[in-house]
Parts: C-alpha cells; sequence; structure tokens
C-alpha cells in the first residue's frame, strides 16, 4: 500500500509583516501547492492522502476560502482523510460544520471529525483517526490506538496533530501530547503527524511531514510531502519525501564594520529572486552615506524578491566628520550631534543612536536635491 502524508497546510494564514500584495501571494500559494500535492497523488497513483491537522490557519473563514480549498483537492479523484488540527478543532460549531453547511465537501473527502477506524481493505490498511475537538488538550489523544482492534492482516496507520513527548522544542504550536512510544504501544505500522511545521523523523514508523509550503523564518526543512510505500503488517515502511514548496525563507544577518561588508552584503543579495523571502537584520556600524546605501539596497532588493523585512535597529550610525559637515548643521544642532556620537560610540546608546539616526535623516531630507543626472555629492 502507498499513502501521501501532508500536514499544516494552513489554509488562510495571513501575512501581516509583509506588505500587503506580498502577503496576498504567500497566501495564494498555500492553495497552489494544494493543487501540486494532488497532481503528485494522481501521478503515484497512491491508495490515499492523509492530512495531519491544521487544514485551515483559523476557524473563521470565508465561504469563497473554504470552497477553493476543496477545489484545489480535484486533481486527485482517491480519497482523502483530512483531520483537525489545533487551528482547525471539531468544536460543534467549526470551519468543519461550516464546509458541511455549504456543501462544499467533495465525496472523495473524509472529514474526520471524531475517533474512528477508516478501512481501506481492498489496499490492505486502516486509518486510526485522533482529531483535536478543542484547541488544547492535555490528554494524549492517541493513547485509544493501543487497544483498537483491527484485522491482522491489515497495515495499521495512525494520523494525529500534536507534539511527540520529550522530541520537540518547547515552541511547538500546541501543547497537545503524544506518547513517544505510541508506534509500538498501538503496534502501527506508521503514524502520519502534524503540528511541527518542519520535516522530522522521530523514528522509522514515526513521521511529520511539515508544512508543504513554507510559512516562516525557521531552518526545519520545510516544503515536503511524504509518500509513504508500506510491504505488509510488521514491514517497515520506505518514506520518500516529495519538495513541493515553492518560496525559500531565508535570514540574513549582517554585522557591518568596514565599508567591504556592505559590497559583500550587496554581492549576496543580489543572488536572490522572485521565490525567495528574506528576514535581514542589520547590526554594527555605519556612517550616513553608508546607511543610505543600506536602505537604498534594501528597496532595490524588496523588488525582486516576493517579500521582505528588514530590521536596522541595532544599527550604530557614525557620522563622520564629513557627513556633519555636509548636513550644514551648526551652532546648537552641531553640539547635539556631537554629543549623541560620543554617547553612541562609548557604550552603544540605544537612546542615542536612534535620536542620532533621526536626526541626521531629517537633517539630510531637507538637503536640496541635485538635479537628475547630475553626479552624487
Amino acid at each position: 500500500m502507498k499513502i501521501l502524508h501532508t500536514a499544516d497546510w494552513q489554509i488562510g494564514r495571513q501575512y501581516s509583516r509583509f506588505d500587503s500584495e506580498d502577503g496576498a501571494q504567500l497566501a495564494a500559494e498555500r492553495y497552489r501547492v494544494v493543487e501540486r500535492i494532488a497532481q503528485l497523488a494522481q501521478d503515484r497513483q497512491v491508495d490515499a492522502v492523509l492530512v495531519s491537522g491544521d487544514v485551515f490557519d483559523s476557524q473563521t473563514l470565508k465561504n469563497l476560502s473554504i470552497r477553493r480549498l476543496f477545489n484545489s483537492l480535484s486533481g486527485y479523484t482517491g480519497p482523502w482523510i483530512l483531520l483537525p488540527g489545533n487551528h482547525d478543532a471539531a468544536l460543534a460549531e467549526s470551519i468543519w460544520t461550516q464546509a458541511r453547511r455549504l456543501n462544499a465537501v467533495p465525496l472523495n473527502v473524509h472529514l474526520a471529525l471524531e475517533p474512528e477506524i477508516i478501512p481501506f481493505v481492498e489496499a490492505g490498511f486502516v486509518v486510526l483517526t485522533a482529531p483535536l475537538t478543542q484547541r488544547h488538550t492535555f490528554a494524549d489523544l492517541t493513547a485509544w490506538f493501543d487497544t483498537a482492534e483491527t484485522p491482522a492482516d491489515l497495515v495499521r496507520i495512525g494520523l494525529a496533530h500534536g507534539s511527540v513527548q520529550g522530541v520537540l522544542a518547547d515552541d511547538v504550536d500546541s501543547p497537545n501530547p503524544i506518547a513517544a512510544n505510541r508506534v509500538q504501544t498501538a503496534r502501527l505500522d506508521y503514524l502520519a503527524l502534524g503540528d511541527w511545521h518542519g520535516l522530522k523523523s522521530i523514528d522509522p514508523r514515526t513521521w511529520y511531514s511539515g508544512t508543504p509550503e513554507q510559512d516562516r523564518f525557521k531552518d526545519n526543512d520545510a516544503g515536503h510531502v511524504l509518500e509513504v510505500e508500506i510491504a505488509g503488517t510488521g514491514v517497515e515502511p520506505i518514506v520518500t519525501p516529495h519538495r513541493l514548496g515553492r518560496f525559500r525563507w531565508q535570514t540574513r544577518q549582517t554585522v557591518l564594520s568596514v565599508a567591504s561588508d556592505l559590497d559583500q552584503l550587496a554581492q549576496d543579495l543580489a543572488l536572490l529572486g522572485e521565490d525567495d523571502v528574506l528576514d535581514l537584520q542589520v547590526s554594527g556600524y555605519a556612517d550616513l552615506a553608508g546607511r543610505h546605501r543600506l536602505l537604498q539596497l534594501a528597496d532595490a532588493t524588496a523588488a525582486q524578491v516576493r517579500a521582505m523585512s528588514v530590521d536596522i535597529a541595532s544599527l550604530n550610525v557614525l557620522p563622520t566628520d564629513a557627513d556633519v559637515v555636509a548636513l550644514n548643521a551648526d551652532g546648537y544642532l552641531a553640539e547635539v550631534i556631537t554629543d549623541l556620537r560620543e554617547r553612541q560610540a562609548g557604550g552603544e546608546d540605544a537612546v542615542a543612536r536612534e535620536a542620532l539616526t533621526i536626526l541626521a535623516g531629517l537633517l539630510m531630507d531637507r538637503q536640496p536635491q541635485a538635479p537628475e543626472g547630475a553626479p552624487s555629492p
């Protein structure tokens, strides 16, 4: 038997840290990756697609978003099993009940809204489900797998959403616990998990597929779905990751100390393209000319990547004597600039740094602009 294992689609996710146009493109790509999953399932002729929770990012999406998600599944006509996670728990009134009222759920899509055994006798396996019926739980919802009776000749697959105890980091999305030895105690041939957004193998039979389209600046190998092939009961599964994600989320942390550091940053950023999402963090020291060049570089990079955030709050601006002269600051303003320069240089005073940056920026803005085409001063 052969399945695709995927999770954490987070349909409807908002990307408020980015420009609204870029955020909309990132959100739209989450539908497109589902279409790519459907195409892969059809091409690989799998017996079913299992989605381990967090299909939706929230319980309050528009009807259009729900319909569009289910339309995205049409490329694979075999069975889909969608499990509620912590973001889309199977509450008494939920996004799942909304989808049913809309009559948007295709006949080949099974919503696993309660613990159950779903048989695929002809394909040779059963699926045991552990849906979340509330956002957080302190009980292990997979515990019932241990006593679930299934035919001895059918492969047993568990489907759950939560945190394997003692394995994942403390900052996982939900505390919903899953025993680290559940595969052994429940005699599972494979446990398909969701919640961790990266690709992760807990053991040869227990896997997190991660989100198929990366959605955060975390180096956890996101952007995959898993093809799982099991020859029979007790046989170790063959798990093959398929990378389907489009966007590459990258963090660039740069410390400026000399002019050549900015040159190197410019070379690095020139390699990025329309499939990159960038978090640029710049610290260190720069004069006014260097800061101005950095801002221009950031603007140019933002136009060539899909989305970008910039943090230069830790960049110390140290105007040179030539910078101060060019600002035409005299009298009291010259004294203030001198004082701020000394305070910042002596102890990296954050308030002095911000004040100097603001003051220098205001003074630069009031400088007369050179005619277009004239050489820069």
